[in-house]
């Protein structure tokens, strides 16, 4: 099935008594609307235009016609004084979130030229172009009292801060979109005993969507006996052009890899998998634990291409790689692990998979003679998260049984790390590393999550409005 295309919904609203009354008033702000419509296509090309609605009749076509179109967002525009029972209408019938732009289409009224305009019906036509914000009060007023959630902007129509947090609201729509479609593999079980990862599916499909697809190890290492020698050559190519691949890594082993992601690649493709969480101990079957202990370099493959993956079956950290990945940032499974007090740096990474496109550097490969914790040896990678802004993500599960959105800002910085044959990064953060780990933990994230690039967090925090997830931001 293909992923429909994210649709924005977007219209006006003014008064129909005032056209008659106002000459070019409808006009004008018609071309205000075309305005708006026009900023959004430069950021999103799907967008539903349904012009200026003026009253009852127009508001029921409207909502109908968005839910018809299936719009996932809508941007009402405030153009001048209207009836919240028009507004109304048009968003109960769409039944998606609605954002308001309380948008003035000047920084400020010329108060000179206004008041020497002698003809005072013009002076009232001049003010109802100005009047944006008038109704927003009511509009607000009604949505809270009939249970309508809702977002507002407030600005002024050609400024590039208004255009920055209305492109966020449509960044974080299209991600919500994204994981309402998006189709999350679990291979295996939980890492026995860790606490912290476990989770309610069917919670994760009432804040996200999706589809949650079991998939059992077996799959994967009865697909292994079908990959052809065509297709190993051409993933140890892929192999090549993506790693530093150090001398110690033998070919049966790259080979043994380059197998499995193959195997793994068939098993996205079947399930159209956009995300995956593995497990498996794998012991008293040998083809099992084959199969678990060279699936590194493969999955990296696959976060590197958007389809990010978790080990240690870790289901909540993937959908906040999902989100980063989803939003442009990458998204790498990351825990944090030791304290450097001297350098006031927090030491991050994690085993397995990694986000090497967004490594500092070229990703090396190299042969571990076991993995910690877990059964067997193979290839495994090192890196560090490029230098620059970072964000870290955490859905947290809360003692209350919902969601939350756990987000810090902070710096991945140069300087020695651990080479372990693991992804290994320095990160700095504005409150320092005591404050950060302190406030991160009170609020009981598990002890993974997802580190992106850039500062995200207030894309993150207009995602978790969207789907109803509180947010908290620790620095």
């Amino acid at each position: 099935m293909d992923i429909p295309d994210y649709k924005i919904g977007l219209f006006g609203i003014g008064l129909d008594t005032y056209w008659e009354q106002f000459e070019g008033l409808k006009q004008r702000l018609e071309g205000y609307l075309s305005f708006v419509e026009s900023n959004i296509k430069k950021n999103h090309p799907h967008v539903l235009n349904l012009g200026l609605i003026d009253n009852t009749d127009s508001a029921f076509e409207a909502g109908i016609n968005f839910r018809q179109q299936n719009v996932d967002i809508i941007f009402l525009y405030v153009t001048t004084y209207a009836l919240s029972s028009t507004v109304l209408t048009v968003v109960q019938k769409s039944r998606v979130p609605v954002v308001v732009l309380n948008l003035s289409p000047e920084a400020a009224i010329d108060y000179t030229s206004f008041n020497k305009l002698k003809d005072r019906k013009a002076r009232t036509g001049e003010w109802l172009a100005h009047c944006s914000a008038c109704p927003v009060p009511e509009i607000a007023n009604v949505f809270k009292r009939v249970g309508i959630p809702f977002h507002e902007v407030t600005g002024i129509l050609n400024d590039q801060a208004t255009w920055s947090e209305i492109n966020e609201w449509i960044a974080a729509g299209r991600v919500s979109h994204m994981m309402s479609f998006n189709r999350l593999g679990c291979i295996g079980h939980y890492y026995g005993g860790m606490l912290d990862i476990y989770t309610d599916l069917t919670k994760q499909y009432a804040y996200f969507g999706g589809h949650i697809e079991i998939i059992e190890v077996d799959e994967i290492s009865s697909l292994r006996k079908t990959v052809t020698s065509v297709e190993i050559d051409a993933k140890l190519r892929e192999f090549e052009n993506a790693f530093d691949i150090r001398e110690d890594c033998t070919a049966q082993e790259l080979k043994r890899a380059a197998i499995t992601s193959v195997a793994v690649d068939k098993t996205v493709e079947k399930y159209a998998l956009g995300s995956l969480a593995y497990y498996y101990k794998g012991t008293g079957v040998s083809e099992n634990e084959d199969t678990l202990s060279s699936i590194i370099l493969g999955t990296s493959l696959l976060t590197a291409k958007n389809i990010p993956v978790a080990g240690e079956y870790e289901i909540k950290n993937v959908q906040a790689m999902k989100i980063m990945s989803s939003f442009g940032a990458g998204g790498s499974f990351t825990e944090y692990y030791a304290m450097d007090y001297n350098d006031e740096i927090v030491l991050m990474g994690h085993d397995g998979p990694g986000h090497i496109a967004i490594a500092q550097g070229q990703v090396r490969v190299k042969p571990l003679e076991v993995y910690h914790g877990k059964v067997g040896k193979g290839l495994s990678i090192e890196m560090s998260v490029k230098n620059g802004k970072i964000t870290l993500l955490s859905v947290v599960e809360t003692t209350d049984n919902r969601l939350m959105f756990l987000i810090a800002e902070g710096d991945s910085v140069s300087g020695p790390v651990l080479e372990i044959g693991n992804t290994n990064s320095r990160y700095k953060f504005p409150v320092g590393c005591r404050q950060f780990v302190n406030s991160w933990n009170s609020h009981g994230p598990a002890h993974h999550c997802a580190v992106g690039v850039g500062h995200i967090a207030s894309k993150i925090e207009k995602l978790g409005k969207l789907l109803n997830i509180p947010v908290v931001q620790v620095c």
